[in-house]
């Protein structure tokens, strides 16, 4: 019985401890996934453009960058068309070589280039390939990367940010 009323005095007292406040903490850091389209003229002798990422994107140094490059539009199951994006790099095969749309992303910018081997011709490339391309790019903080994500389907990596078409700035 000493033993009870001993365990019920214990529980009381930890129960009915009390004492100042801590201080509060700090508010949390809203991090968001970032999407943007650009369309882009290729010129020679580089083939290369630089995007500078718009000044409402911040970019960490842990974040990933991906993008996309705006391959076809298909008709959609609403009677309209639906976007198909291919993840960068993405090789290309023509009549004189083959060739490849690449990127690489800094913290400010993303520089989006065509290379291909020494033996390529560029300057055989074809309006259809160096003009009004369309890319989207995908900053995603560190939080929300996966090992276990397929970063080449670009509707999972959009809902893995919870981002939709009416989050996309187009510039």
């Amino acid at each position: 019985m000493k033993y009870l009323i001993f365990l019920f005095a214990l529980a009381i007292t930890l129960t009915a401890c009390d004492g100042p406040q801590g201080p509060p903490g700090f508010d949390g850091v809203h991090i968001a996934a970032t999407s943007f389209e650009t369309t882009v003229d290729f010129f020679a002798p580089d083939y290369e453009v630089l995007i500078d990422y718009p000044a409402t994107v911040t970019v960490f140094p842990n974040d990933m960058t991906l993008v996309y490059l705006l391959w076809d539009e298909v008709p959609g199951n609403n009677g309209g068309t639906v976007d198909v994006w291919r993840l960068l790099p993405q090789v290309i095969y023509s009549d004189f070589g083959e060739f490849q749309y690449n990127f690489d992303a800094t913290n400010g910018d993303a520089r989006i280039f065509i290379d291909a081997p020494a033996s390529t011709n560029l300057n055989l490339l074809s309006a259809a390939d160096i003009t009004a391309q369309t890319f989207r790019i995908v900053i995603l903080p560190v939080d929300l990367q996966s090992t276990t994500m397929d970063y080449s389907d670009y509707n999972a990596v959009m809902s893995l940010a919870g981002l939709t078409t009416e989050d996309i700035i187009i510039e």
